[in-house]
């Protein structure tokens, strides 16, 4: 399908760019009565949500949404057993998140930093309406996946060979993802650091409501290969840490379920795949992220999401890379529609 998605070499150029200006600073208290990036309101000198801003989900409608999403499957894979029910807030399965991925410095890294924002987010909003088309019973939660640590093809000071965006450009994807009432995912690539290193360097924005999380294995380099010249890797123990930072996070500010995207286009990406706990404050995406012609892609999606079930499953699009070969198009939301489990989050790139 792909041998890498490798398109961080261009951070060096990618810095003369000009950051937006116009966003207002993040992660401080609101006054009283003030909206929150969410847009819940906050009490004065408190950062954290109340509890009752957020209902407990209907286990029985949650049971018929999963069994829904299933979409048929006999073989007692999906939907997965011995899962927990999520914590209040939870998104999935109520709702079907559609994403935009990318990095504001780069225009060949995704849809999100390709297009000028007012006409990325028409683009998006104009998928959100393709989604609700292909499955009205799902009402549409927009997103902006954006790359808040990418693998780079310069060692650094450090040499770790990943750049860490100014918190400058997560505040502007906040400022961007309020205009229309989307959740922001941060993803992470580590290259030569490690997930215990850089997640909490992002704590302040995984305490927001509306802030959630990708981590790429194709961009862990544990044997210390620098990221492009092969695809890394990540084990269960990587995954459940994750999930317990935003778990205890959630707990600590009683914040709503948070959702925690993992890439997957190779069984070695994720090892150990059984061993990954679910927990109530964190719902566990296996999103399939390679590119390729439709048959690959499907090919793909059944032999490492489908055959080594996790919670819930994701699908990315790629608008240009998807075209390559014949074809020569993208999946439909209908076409997708009849994948056994259904994608209940969907990422175009």
């Amino acid at each position: 399908m792909r041998t890498t998605k490798f398109l961080s070499l261009l951070i060096p150029s990618l810095l003369s760019l000009v950051l937006f200006t116009n966003c207002t600073q993040t992660g401080k208290a609101g006054k009283p009565g003030a909206k929150t990036a969410s847009g819940t309101e906050a009490a004065e000198g408190d950062t954290a949500v109340k509890e009752s801003a957020y209902k407990p989900i209907d286990t029985a409608q949650y049971d018929s949404l999963m069994k829904r999403l299933a979409n048929g499957d006999t073989t007692g894979k999906w939907p997965v057993k011995n899962t927990v029910y999520p914590g209040p807030g939870a998104i999935l399965p109520f709702k079907r998140v559609v994403a935009f991925y990318g990095n504001l410095f780069s225009k060949r890294m995704g849809i999100l930093g390709e297009l000028p924002p007012d006409q990325m987010l028409a683009k998006l909003k104009a998928e959100v309406k393709n989604w609700e088309k292909a499955d009205p019973k799902t009402p549409v939660q927009p997103a902006l996946h954006y790359i808040c640590v990418v693998a780079q093809g310069d060692g650094g000071k450090d040499g770790k060979y990943r750049y860490r965006m100014p918190f400058k450009q997560i505040d502007t994807v906040l400022y961007l993802a309020k205009k229309i009432d989307a959740i922001v995912f941060l993803d992470i690539q580590v290259a030569l650091s490690t997930i215990k290193d850089e997640l909490p360097l992002l704590e302040k924005y995984i305490a927001m409501p509306n802030v959630h999380i990708g981590m790429d294995p194709e961009f862990s380099m544990k044997d210390g290969t620098k990221p492009g010249k092969k695809i890394g890797t990540y084990d269960a123990a990587d995954i459940n840490y994750v999930s317990g930072y935003m778990a205890d996070l959630v707990k600590k500010h009683n914040l709503p379920t948070k959702i925690l995207i993992v890439h997957r286009f190779t069984r070695k990406m994720v090892t150990n795949y059984q061993n990954i706990k679910t927990r109530p404050e964190v719902q566990v995406v296996m999103d399939m992220d390679g590119w390729g012609e439709p048959d690959l892609k499907l090919g793909t999606y059944r032999h490492f999401i489908y055959g080594e079930p996790v919670q819930f499953t994701g699908f990315k699009l790629f608008y240009k890379n998807d075209l390559k070969k014949a074809p020569n198009r993208m999946l439909t939301p209908a076409e997708l529609m009849k994948y056994k489990p259904v994608p209940i989050y969907i990422q175009y790139q």
